[in-house]
């Protein structure tokens, strides 16, 4: 490892789950599935399953903290679980779907230890939270028919993930609960009727359409930072289009068969706003895709303001 790369380790249970929320965003350099925490050498899934060797299934984060700091990771981590169930994970049960963090330094014990007490702090949950900090363990990788799960067996791992009820246990814990009333307040008629009706504004008619300099485009409703100018291109379309999010995680697709079409709706997923949709009609250099995104759903932010607005962390996008 370089100096600018850290590891984390998790268990979260069944370790499909638990890379595709990690997997591909920045900074993440690698994601491992694998078994830790048990007296076993090279243990075997099934040995693992059969809950006699201590292990439980985790995921192992090869990441840069410049790009991903370990308290966005810890985050990432509780809000795919049930930190109050002491006997597995949703239909999972044993001991080696229990949950975990393993920490790999002081300074991770101490992020975690802070994580777990504003969870329990925020009312969050009604049940304590069980969910061990441990000092990391040998790790093993598990076999390569489990290594990135979620992209080898798509179809399948959506109706995994789904059956065993972490899908909406997710969906109902952490989706944003939206006040509409105080959005009217907020926004404007127009940012109103685009993001909480999915509404589509005038091409050509609207802020960023046209707008190219450095700075990132962030929700309008969370401040949420969801795309970058270095991702935008002039699609001759009237509307900011972008090859790409800062971070898939931070977005939902969702069909739409509105208007008498087939379309991939895009939503932002820190306030369920509809933020506009994704064509595969975008520039065969950078993956085809364009991003075709409402002006009114978002927030510009000059690279020169990002700091002083908060952003700090982003400005590693215009590193050269």
């Amino acid at each position: 490892m370089s100096a600018k790369e850290e590891i984390a380790t998790f268990a979260g249970g069944c370790f499909w789950c638990m890379v595709e929320p990690f997997d591909q965003r920045p900074g993440i350099i690698q994601v491992v599935s694998g078994y830790t925490g048990g007296t076993v050498e090279n243990p075997t899934y099934e040995q693992v399953c059969s809950n006699t060797t201590g292990h439980v299934e985790a995921v192992q984060i090869m990441f840069d903290p410049d790009i991903f700091p370990y308290e966005k990771l810890v985050s990432t981590f509780w809000q795919q679980i049930d930190p109050t169930d002491p006997g597995g994970q949703f239909n999972d049960r044993g001991e080696s779907y229990q949950t975990a963090i393993f920490y790999h330094s002081e300074e991770q014990r101490k992020i975690a230890e802070a994580s777990k007490q504003k969870l329990e702090e925020s009312g969050k949950f009604s049940k304590p939270i069980v969910t061990e900090i441990l000092p990391a363990q040998n790790f093993y990788p598990a076999e390569e028919e489990h290594q990135d799960y979620y992209k080898k067996n798509s179809f399948h791992y959506r109706l995994y993930k789904k059956g065993s009820g972490r899908e909406d246990f997710i969906k109902d814990t952490w989706q944003p609960k939206v006040d509409k009333e105080e959005l009217k307040k907020k926004l404007t008629p127009e940012q109103y009727h685009v993001t909480q009706e999915n509404g589509t504004e005038m091409p050509f008619r609207n802020e960023y359409w046209n707008t190219f300099e450095d700075g990132i485009y962030v929700d309008i409703v969370s401040g949420q930072v969801l795309f970058s100018s270095k991702d935008k291109f002039d699609a001759s379309c009237g509307w900011p289009s972008f090859t790409k999010p800062v971070d898939n995680y931070e977005i939902n697709e969702n069909m739409d068969r509105s208007h008498g079409m087939i379309r991939t709706e895009i939503r932002s997923k820190s306030s369920d706003s509809h933020l506009g949709h994704v064509f595969e009609d975008g520039p065969k250099e950078t993956g085809g895709l364009r991003y075709c995104m409402n002006s009114a759903a978002m927030r510009f932010i000059p690279k020169e303001k990002m700091a002083e607005e908060g952003y700090e962390d982003y400005l590693y996008l215009f590193n050269e």
